[in-house]
């Protein structure tokens, strides 16, 4: 589906569903601004837009195959630029999904292509009909606001996982089980899959005050606000990270202490059984006993082994190994 939004700058309005073979003549004027949204599409639908600009194949083609990494691209007249924005996966509500986004920028317009709906260019969109607040700044302005609202999206899921973690980690000391270990690595690889889509995001912010993204000087601070957000974002994930890494490390050491525990238990009731199973094994060889018409043989040989057996255990709580 392709949506098209047109701020005239003749009118200070803001135009929508623009025919874009009529959008030549609007466009050559500097003053104006216009946005092409593309989403649940068709490769017919993207190669007509990429037609109607002249976009290179190669970026064409990175919106219609999924790339797991971020990157900015210079072409002639315009930047190719891909982004990733976050959200729960709608089928296993416990995994997250990462969701590319790809944003040509040219001299007076920004297309954005996506094959899932964003919420957030949703918003930008109504605010784009209500009113200019967004269009009437420019390109660099409009494109602030779209990866803002890309980045916003991941505050809601870190508190998610900070709370599931301070959870996880009570679970942990009062009960631990194979589900809270198995909880704790889906949280890691949902932690490791936001890292590996943030890290080149936040390089991709270094390349805004170098020669090969030009941003105009009243802007620039909203871009510098957007690299401090993924560096907080960024510090938040690793130290999420620290902190699943060491719940696992201290689940792994419970678990080694119960296991060394039980091992001590059963190699005491092993020892303490030891004489006892010689002894009876020994006699019962068929080798005669002292007096073993007596009923006081084998009521000594019993007393004997009832004697050597406290005996044991008394030493072995002298010793505190019981």
């Amino acid at each position: 589906m392709i949506k098209t939004y047109l701020y005239d700058n003749s009118s200070s309005r803001m135009r929508h569903d623009v025919n874009l073979n009529d959008i030549a003549t609007e466009i050559n004027n500097q003053d104006n601004m216009l946005w092409v949204d593309l989403f649940n599409f068709s490769e017919q639908e993207l190669k007509y837009v990429a037609e109607v600009f002249d976009f290179h194949e190669l970026a064409v083609e990175d919106c219609m195959h999924y790339s797991p990494r971020a990157k900015l691209d210079k072409y002639d007249d315009y930047h190719f630029l891909v982004m990733h924005a976050i959200r729960y996966n709608e089928e296993r509500d416990e995994e997250i999904m990462l969701v590319q986004l790809g944003v040509f920028l040219g001299p007076n317009y920004v297309v954005t292509v996506h094959k899932n709906t964003l919420p957030s260019l949703g918003r930008l969109a109504k605010i784009c009909l209500s009113n200019t607040s967004v269009s009437d700044k420019g390109r660099d302005f409009f494109l602030y606001t779209i990866i803002d609202g890309l980045i916003d999206e991941y505050f809601p899921v870190l508190d998610r996982i900070g709370d599931r973690i301070e959870d996880l980690e009570e679970e942990i000391y009062e009960k631990p089980s194979k589900e809270t270990t198995d909880e704790f690595l889906a949280l890691k690889r949902t932690i490791l899959t936001m890292r590996r889509a943030l890290i080149p995001q936040r390089r991709i912010f270094y390349n805004f005050s170098s020669s090969a993204f030009v941003i105009s000087e009243e802007n620039q601070p909203y871009f510098l606000d957007l690299r401090d957000h993924l560096e907080r974002i960024t510090d938040t994930i690793d130290g999420y990270k620290d902190l699943v890494d060491g719940a696992l490390a201290t689940y792994a050491s419970i678990i080694s202490a119960r296991t060394n525990d039980t091992i001590r238990i059963l190699t005491l009731i092993s020892t303490i059984f030891m004489p006892l199973t010689f002894v009876t094994g020994f006699f019962g060889m068929n080798v005669p006993l002292p007096d073993q018409d007596s009923v006081w043989s084998t009521v000594s040989i019993t007393l004997g082994l009832i004697g050597v057996s406290t005996w044991m255990i008394v030493l072995f709580r002298q010793k505190k190994w019981m």
